[in-house]
């Protein structure tokens, strides 16, 4: 059983229109949506929530149909969105006596774990917090009642890099329980690169790619070379491109090109925007 599976999900508001849109996260792993603003990242993570209404498709978690399943929403799902909806005048502390009411596996001893990590004060108002902090406080919240699929909405924005560090380790540990599985966005793409097994590209509401990040790496690679030396490739084979005075560079599939010419690594940030560019 997949933690996540996404089929056919469609979307439309003036302007703007989700098309189509499959997604499968298996358990056990870290899946990163990157796109640019207005993609439908947000868009797609309020639709798994059942936050908004779809046109059309279906969306499973854990197994059951999302639409239908309230108690699994709030017990087995841990969200962090781009705003934190804490009430203003509550503290950490406030707040842990709130969430023990909310949830059934709500665990006190693991939440003060995370305000001691993540340097929490306990008793500082909400609405004193900077957005880091506020980020933070939510990552913790998420984090402990024991929730399985983690929903991450630019969950690392705002945090200076140590911090932002830290929580991917404590998200890279999170998924070592095979029962976990994360699906979050970011435009940090380096740090999705960093511990996801999965990345899909959204680009106006349209999936451009989704497959595991070391399958993209070892697939496409980049070139520098002259027009008249591009022509000879594959024009299927070719995800992407620049021209500039001086040649062309390219994005391409390892296995088109010929025997004897230079092919560089290619990092996930590169391989969206090329391809954003070409789509």
């Amino acid at each position: 059983m997949n933690a996540l599976e996404i089929k056919n999900l469609s979307k439309s508001y003036p302007g703007f229109k989700l098309e189509n849109l499959n997604l499968t996260l298996p358990k056990g792993c870290i899946m990163g949506l990157i796109g640019e603003n207005g993609a439908g990242k947000s868009t797609t993570i309020k639709l798994i929530l059942n936050m908004i209404r779809r046109d059309s498709g279906t969306i499973t978690i854990l197994g059951k149909d999302n639409r239908n399943n309230i108690r699994l929403s709030k017990e087995d799902i841990g969200v962090v969105l781009d705003e934190v909806g804490i009430p203003a005048c509550l503290n950490a502390k406030q707040v842990n006596k709130v969430m023990k009411n909310t949830f059934r596996n709500w665990d006190e001893r693991l939440y003060s774990e995370y305000l001691q990590k993540l340097a929490i004060p306990a008793n500082k108002k909400f609405e004193d917090f900077s957005k880091g902090m506020k980020m933070k406080l939510g990552i913790a919240i998420a984090l402990s009642h024991h929730a399985k699929l983690l929903l991450l909405d630019e969950a690392t924005s705002g945090l200076d890099p140590v911090i932002r560090d830290e929580i991917l380790d404590i998200f890279s540990e999170f998924t070592r329980n095979e029962e976990h599985a994360i699906l979050i966005s970011s435009h940090i793409v380096s740090d999705l690169e960093k511990i996801c097994d999965y990345i899909a590209f959204l680009h106006q509401g349209k999936l451009l790619l989704c497959e595991e990040k070391d399958l993209l790496k070892a697939k496409y690679g980049i070139i520098h070379c002259t027009k008249e030396q591009l022509a000879e490739i594959d024009p299927k084979a070719i995800k992407g491109k620049k021209e500039n005075p001086y040649g062309v560079e390219a994005i391409v599939l390892r296995t088109a090109i010929p025997v004897g010419m230079a092919i560089s690594p290619i990092d996930i940030e590169q391989l969206f925007i090329f391809m954003a560019k070409e789509a």
